[in-house]
Order: structure tokens, then C-alpha cells, then sequence
């Protein structure tokens, strides 16, 4: 039979969101999450926020709804989002970021537009918990913890530590727990002013027994399962130095920066030292132990120095004063090696001067090469050399420092990249030489790279015999400029375009103008753009076919259920994407394809002059319960065809009430038809079908497939076997019904085949005046391997639910089954058995009735356009 066409204006149904939109509706988005969260909760000033453990998969998914179907882009503030996902434009995007780090927490943004009204945004706020090990200092010092220690009258330990939510502290000596109250020789407080969390114990006039072994114990409370932290020190009475430097610092009054005679001179010497209180210094000259006198002072914490440092300060600075010397530091008592720095003065000492060697001002290389920038230090002594960036004050060197010391005056990069370009100063350091202002210079670093360009793809439609332009642009590069670019078609070299000159100006883009789109001159073409250090290319799809058609995902029930032939039929509806870019839409092509399945239906679908925004209809007939299907629509034009769209259609069972005249709950979708377990019985029903139910399962009990006899058809059973026991009881809730009418029939097919059936009862529970159920039909004992139809009456006094109650029997072989239950306004047929809807399961001998074919006598395609 030939499918009738009709056209129909559905201004009636279709809601107008602007003038000439058709069913264009503006986007609307909802986020949601599907990672391992730790909590998603509402805080109190009522936003979303998505508690995740440091290290785990964050998940978010951006449901969308509007048409065209919106394209969605994530992005997050406080930070940039693209180094951290690639943000996206796809519909329903879900944005997955594996190993979440802390630096990713903050407010994620779902943005959803589809080119109808405003943009749909919505947001989330991610909070990232995590517990990083602690850090342990002393004494005030910032580096790791020591090994060893000292004896002192007073100690500080400094326990610091990230996290997130704030940490709690414990502080232990060996495996007892310290506190205020329990131990005076103890004080543990927060200090102002420090960076993380922290807690410092005071150890105060140590006592014998403080010479043990401390931890400090860090705890977010098992917060997304973080687990507790610790870091223990050894507190000894040894000692330990190291980096021993030394300062020559010329008269600071007379503001002079040579070694003068008749003038003050300092030398200064320091080492690090735990504790440094205890580091003792001895001066020597020219190896002997230096003489105090008039002229020459030896001092001790020199205020405008580091802390425990000593100075010898040479008074009106005499010929006799040059010489070699020597600063020794020692701990006084205690096995540790001394240390000592060498300074020699003479009419040779002279202060640092600092340049750059010719030809080495500005260093060019290519990305990913080694780059190496000097600086040449002359003076004596001569200082290190100290690197840090110019123009980009915020920036840290490659080596993730502001600053880098060299010895030599070369700072050494390995693979520059681009964003290493700028300048670099190099500064004279003010210890290990003159303790005067620093001299600098610079070097300016360029990295050649290859250019960026833009469109790097683009999709060009246009309408056959019309011209197009395409135009490729240069975005950035070193050298920042085009030295040749190429155009290709389909691989084949093309002439030169002509060019257009600017001027006192280098060009940036490169256009090629194609008089007329054609078949022939239809396809991809390719334009290479150059600047001497590599190339970059702009591809163009060039054609004059169809875009693809947009399936409109906001039909209102497309699913239409048909319980006497267990088939359902779907409404397939679409707009089609810019249909005035290209020449009109003659037909469309429409295949379908069971999925699993490799023969698929096809049908073409002729059509008038489709306007952009109208709504195209299609009834899809004669489709299978419960099988998928994938639907492909591809649109013609005189080019040719278009682009596909494909979309995958499920069969969903509605939750129907009893006014719908087709309310038959196949049990094919998860949801069941809104029907839900009761919680106050024994154990549950089972959804399954003959592909899932367990191959171990109890024969001679229970159907081998539901009603329609497919092994793909789903069923409601309940499985007696152990640990179930005699008057155990399932019960299936329907939803809440509104009683319109006086009389209702539930009808159902049931399953009771095994030696031990206990009984299947229906109650009816009204909503009126509490709960209260009611029996209202009820089966007991072994009724055959074979379906069977029941008709039950009832009459509910207000809002109602039905309720299907299986108890177990006597033994195992007790497995009930339902299935195709309708709850219809009216009486019962008065025939309570339809011979035509009893199905004997394989082995009776009872032939079944064929399936429809996919394409039934009924298909309707209807046009809808309003202006």
C-alpha cells in the first residue's frame, strides 16, 4: 500500500518563539554529575557544589534541551579552563577530567546556544579535597626537615601542611599524644601570618626526656576517604652546617664601592646552621689568628646582615692590612667539621662589572632547539651571576624559579618554546664577592616558530553558479609574516591567486575567489601558508550539498504502544539546518535499522520548498517491542545528496493513567511503567527476559519468555528459590491514579507453572482516607506452562494504586509471572478469557500468529509553517 502524504499548518501545536522560527526554541541546560563525588550537596547560599577527592575522574554532563539541538561549551573561572580540558561544542557534551588536581577546583559554566534567543547558562561549583604531606621546620628555618639537632634550652617545631577542608593537628612524642594540660613543658599554638595551615610546638627548657623522637599527625577526617598524614623528627643534640659565604663590603658612609686606603672596609662571613645561635666564627690573617685592636673590630650580628653573622671591620684601611684572610665556623664542643671561606685583599680586589659578549645581545633559535644566554663577569673576586626574566616580571624562569644562580654566567635552556621569548637580565649576586649594588645587563631571547592560521577547517556551502571567497589568515608566528603561500585543489597544485599589496606592510592572509560553485569545482581545497621557519595549512571543504538535517528531540510522547501486536510506532520529527545556503530540498532519504541488525528499510520522502524553522513529520510504523533502532535522513538536492543525521530512537514505555486509551505496561523499558517495589515486603519482583534470566534457574517453573514469545520480551517474575521461604511476599506498586470514573478493568496476563505455586493476588489501595488495601482478585496452585488472561473489576472510592502480591509456596519450584497489564475506565468484557491471548509456551504444539512487517498501511508525513 503506497504511505499517504499530507501537509498540514500545526499552529496549534507548536509554540512560537519568534517570528519566522518555526519550532526554533531557545536552549535550555541543566548540569549534572556521573564521577566519583564525594557529596553533591546545596551550601547555604543555595548553589550547586560537587565535593571530589584530589586524583579522582571528575564528571559532569550538560543536558540540553531547545531547537536546533544547542551546541554546549564548558568553561570555568578562577583560571584558565583550556589548559585544563578542551572545551568542547557537541551536543550533550559531558566534561571528564581524569586525575583532578586542586588547581582545577572553582565554578564550572555550561554554556548552551543554538542561535534562538539568549544563551542557557548554568553552573557548578567544584571544591577539590585533598591532604598534602606535611612539612616540618625548625627553628624558624624554611628548608626540609634535618636530620639532626641540638641542645638548647627552647625548641620550636613548625608543622605546615595544605589541604582542603582545614586540617586538624596532633602533636606526639614517641606514641603519646601532647596537650597543654598534660605536659607545662610544652606549648603547641597557631602563629600569625604564615601560609597554609600551621601549628607550632614549643619545647620549652628542655628536659632530658624531650630528646626523643616528635611526630606531627595531619587529619581532614577521612573527608572523601583522605587518609591521615604524618612526618616524625628526631630531636638529637648534634649539630650540622653548610654554604658557607662571605660579604666585602667597602665604606658605607663615604658611599663607595672601591677598596680605598684611608678608608673603613667590612668582611663579612655566614654559614647556615642548625641551630645558629651556636655557630661560633675565628678570623685569620695570612694564617694567623687575628689581633683586635683600634683598627680592627670583629662583631657579631651585624644588623644590616643575615642573622648570626661575623665581621672583621678594617678602620682608615692601611697597606698593612692586605693579606689573605680566613673565617672560620665551628660549633664549639660538638663532633662537626668546620668551615671556613677565604678572602683576599690587595690593589687587585676591585668590584664586579658585568657585560654581554659581542654578537650574544639577542640570541635567536628555533622552538625545541637548546638556547644558550651569557653574561661575562670581570672583578675579583668575581660574584655568581644571578638570571631572572625582564618583561615578564610574573613569569618564572624554565626552571621554575624567579631567580637561577650560574657560576659560570651561562644560563642553559633545553627545547625553548615559544613562550620563552622576552628579555633576561643577568645581575652580579651580593655575597661571594663585593656586597655592593648589583651590575646587570640583558639578552633578549627570540624563538622562530611556525605560524598559526585560521580557519584551520571550515565547511564553505553555497548554491550551485554562485561565487565563493576563501580566505586564510595568518593568527601568529615568528617571523610574523607570510613569505609564500600555496593553494591546492584535491591535491593538485593551483596558480597563484593575485595578489593584493598593502603598502609598507607584510601580508597576513591569503584569498582564493571561485567564480561559480560547480560539481566539478566542488571539494577540499588547501592553502599551505609559510614564514622561512615552517608551514601552516587552512583546509576548505567546498560544496554545494545540503547540511544535515536537525532531529527535533522535544516531541511530546513520541512512542505509541500497540499491545495486541506488541509493535509500537514512533514520531520522527525535524527541521532542516539552513536550507537557504544551498539550493532547495527536493526529498529526503530515510533509512531504518534494527540495531544488531544488518538489513535496514528505506523510503524516500519527497517534499515541497522546506523553509528554514518548519517542523517536519514522520510515523514510523510497526517497530518491534522493545528493540532500538538507528534512523539515518539524509536530505537531496540537484547537487546530490546531503549530509546524513542519524539518531538512535528507544522504545520507552509511557507512564500512562487511565484516561489514555492505549496503557498496556509491556515491562520493556527499565522504568516499569512507574511501578516500584513495596518496601514493607519480604523481597522484590524481577524484570527480566529469556536472554537474562540466570541459566541455572529451577526448570519446570516460570516462562520460558514473556507473552509475546521473543526471547528480547521482558516480564515480572518472582524467584522462590532460597533463602526464600514459604509465605514470603513480593509486592508491585503502580503509580497513583486520579479516580474520573466510577468503574475500572485491570487486566494481565499471568504465569503460575510449578508444583509448588503459592498464590498471586491483586489488592487495590486506596488513597482517600489513608491507605488502605483491598483484595480484589486472587489465584492460587499449578496452572500450566501457558500464559493466561485475567479481567479484575474494580470500583476505587478515590486516588488509587494497584498492587500485584506474589507469595512463595510450599518449595522452590513456586516462580509467578505478569506481564501486558492495562487498567482501563469501564466494565470487563464479560468474556474473561480471550482464546486468542493465550499463548502454551514451546512444546504445546499452539502455532503463534506472525509479526507485522516494519512498514505498516499506516505513514504519515505532515509540513508545518507559520509566519
Amino acid at each position: 500500500m503506497n504511505m499517504e502524504v499530507t501537509c498540514l499548518l500545526l499552529l496549534t501545536l507548536i509554540p512560537f518563539h519568534c517570528r519566522g522560527q518555526g519550532v526554533y526554541a531557545p536552549a535550555q541546560a541543566q548540569i549534572v554529575h556521573a564521577g566519583q563525588a564525594c557529596v553533591v550537596k546545596e551550601d547555604n547560599i543555595s548553589e550547586r557544589v560537587y565535593t571530589i577527592r584530589e586524583g579522582d575522574t571528575l564528571v559532569l554532563q550538560c543536558l540540553v534541551t531547545g531547537h536546533p539541538r544547542p551546541q554546549v561549551r564548558w568553561t570555568k573561572t578562577a583560571g584558565s579552563a583550556s589548559d585544563k580540558f578542551q572545551e568542547t561544542s557537541v551536543f550533550n557534551e559531558t566534561l571528564r577530567i581524569e586525575r583532578i588536581a586542586r588547581t582545577q577546583g572553582g565554578r564550572y559554566y555550561c554554556k548552551a546556544e543554538n542561535g534562538v534567543g539568549v544563551p542557557a547558562i548554568k553552573s557548578i561549583r567544584v571544591d577539590v579535597q585533598y591532604l598534602d604531606e606535611p612539612v616540618l621546620t625548625v627553628h624558624q628555618t624554611v628548608s626540609d626537615v634535618r636530620g639532626n639537632f641540638y641542645q638548647e634550652k627552647t625548641v620550636f617545631l613548625r608543622c605546615t601542611v595544605n589541604s582542603n577542608p582545614p586540617a586538624r593537628f596532633i602533636w606526639k612524642r614517641g606514641s603519646d599524644t601532647l596537650s597543654h594540660s598534660q605536659d607545662n613543658g610544652v606549648d603547641i599554638y597557631e602563629p600569625l601570618y604564615t601560609q597554609g595551615e600551621t601549628k607550632v610546638l614549643k619545647l620549652k627548657n628542655l628536659r632530658p626526656q624531650d630528646y626523643a623522637s616528635y611526630t606531627c599527625q595531619v587529619s581532614v577526617r577521612n573527608v572523601c576517604g583522605i587518609p591521615d598524614k604524618a612526618i616524625t623528627f628526631r630531636l638529637t643534640n648534634t649539630t650540622a652546617m653548610k654554604n658557607a659565604t662571605f660579604q666585602i663590603t667597602p665604606d658605607v658612609i663615604k658611599e663607595s664601592e672601591n677598596i680605598q686606603l684611608g678608608q673603613d672596609l667590612k668582611l663579612s662571613c655566614h654559614v647556615d646552621a642548625v641551630p645558629q645561635e651556636k655557630v661560633t666564627y675565628q678570623w685569620f690573617k695570612n694564617g694567623k689568628p687575628a689581633r683586635m685592636s683600634k683598627r680592627l673590630l670583629v662583631t657579631r650580628n651585624d644588623p644590616e646582615l643575615p642573622a648570626v653573622t661575623s665581621s672583621l671591620e678594617l678602620i682608615d684601611l692601611h697597606f698593612s692590612d692586605y693579606g689573605t684572610y680566613l673565617c672560620v665556623a665551628s660549633f664549639p664542643g660538638a663532633p662537626v667539621p668546620d668551615l671556613s671561606v677565604e678572602v683576599n685583599i690587595s690593589s687587585e680586589t676591585v668590584p664586579p662589572t658585568i657585560s654581554v659578549p659581542k654578537g650574544r645581545a639577542i640570541v635567536t633559535v628555533r622552538e625545541g632547539s637548546p638556547a644558550e644566554l651569557q653574561c661575562e663577569v670581570r672583578g675579583k673576586p668575581r660574584p655568581p651571576v644571578l638570571w631572572s626574566r625582564v618583561d615578564k616580571e610574573a613569569a618564572l624562569l624554565p626552571s621554575g624559579l624567579p631567580l637561577e644562580e650560574t657560576l659560570d654566567g651561562k644560563l642553559r635552556l633545553e627545547r625553548v618554546s615559544r613562550d620563552m621569548s622576552g628579555t633576561y637580565r643577568c645581575q652580579t649576586a651580593r655575597y661571594n664577592g663585593f656586597n655592593v649594588r648589583p651590575r646587570e645587563a640583558q639578552v633578549q631571547l627570540n624563538v622562530l616558530f611556525p605560524p598559526e592560521v585560521e580557519p584551520s577547517s571550515q565547511d564553505v556551502r553555497q548554491a550551485l553558479g554562485r561565487p565563493v571567497l576563501l580566505r586564510c589568515s595568518l593568527l601568529r608566528g615568528s617571523p610574523q609574516r607570510i613569505t609564500s603561500a600555496v593553494w591546492r585543489f584535491k591535491g593538485q597544485l593551483l596558480p597563484p591567486p593575485p595578489a593584493v599589496p598593502v603598502a609598507g606592510e607584510a601580508s597576513d592572509h591569503s584569498e582564493l575567489r571561485l567564480d561559480a560553485v560547480t560539481r566539478d569545482s566542488s571539494g577540499s581545497y588547501e592553502c599551505s601558508v609559510s614564514n622561512d621557519v615552517g608551514s601552516a595549512v587552512c583546509l576548505f571543504q567546498v560544496s554545494a550539498k545540503a547540511y544535515s538535517p536537525e532531529f527535533y528531540f522535544d516531541t511530546p510522547n513520541p512512542t505509541r504502544s500497540h499491545k495486541l501486536s506488541k509493535n509500537y510506532s514512533y514520531v520522527l520529527q525535524w527541521t532542516q539546518r539552513e536550507p537557504d545556503a544551498v539550493d532547495p530540498v527536493l526529498n529526503y532519504r530515510l533509512s531504518v535499522r534494527q540495531l544488531n541488525q544488518h538489513s535496514a528499510m528505506v523510503k524516500a520522502i519527497p517534499v515541497r520548498r522546506v523553509e528554514k524553522g518548519q517542523l517536519l513529520e514522520y510515523i514510523l510504523t510497526d517497530l518491534r517491542v522493545p528493540h532500538s533502532y538507528e534512523v539515518r535522513l539524509t536530505p537531496y538536492t540537484t547537487f546530490g545528496a546531503g549530509d546524513m543525521a542519524s539518531r538512535i530512537i528507544h522504545y520507552t514505555e509511557p507512564i500512562n493513567s487511565p484516561s489514555l486509551s492505549d496503557n498496556t505496561c509491556h515491562f520493556e523499558d527499565e522504568k516499569i511503567c512507574g511501578y516500584t517495589q513495596d518496601l514493607t515486603d519480604n523481597f522484590d519482583w524481577t524484570r527480566q527476559n529469556a536472554l537474562t534470566q540466570n541459566p541455572k534457574r529451577s526448570p519446570n517453573t516460570g516462562p520460558p519468555t514473556d507473552i509475546s514469545g521473543t526471547p528480547e520480551g521482558y516480564y515480572m517474575f518472582i524467584e522462590t528459590s532460597r533463602p526464600r521461604e514459604l509465605g514470603d511476599r513480593a509486592r508491585l506498586v503502580s503509580p497513583l491514579y486520579n479516580a474520573s470514573a466510577k468503574f475500572y478493568c485491570v487486566s494481565f496476563f499471568y504465569h503460575m507453572y510449578g508444583k509448588h505455586i503459592g498464590s498471586l493476588n491483586l489488592l487495590v489501595r486506596s488513597r482517600n482516607r489513608g491507605a488502605l488495601d483491598t483484595h480484589a482478585w486472587s489465584l492460587s496452585g499449578n496452572k500450566g506452562n501457558v500464559w493466561q488472561q485475567a479481567h479484575v473489576p474494580i470500583n476505587p472510592s478515590g486516588p488509587f494504586q494497584i498492587i500485584f502480591e506474589g507469595v512463595r509456596g510450599s518449595g522452590y519450584l513456586g516462580d509467578i509471572a505478569i506481564d501486558d497489564v492495562t487498567l482501563k475506565k469501564g466494565e470487563c468484557p464479560r468474556k474473561q478469557m480471550d482464546p486468542n491471548k493465550v499463548v502454551v509456551m514451546p512444546g504445546s504444539g499452539v502455532p503463534r500468529q506472525p509479526h507485522p512487517q516494519l512498514w505498516g498501511p499506516v505513514a504519515v508525513f505532515l509540513l508545518a509553517w507559520q509566519r
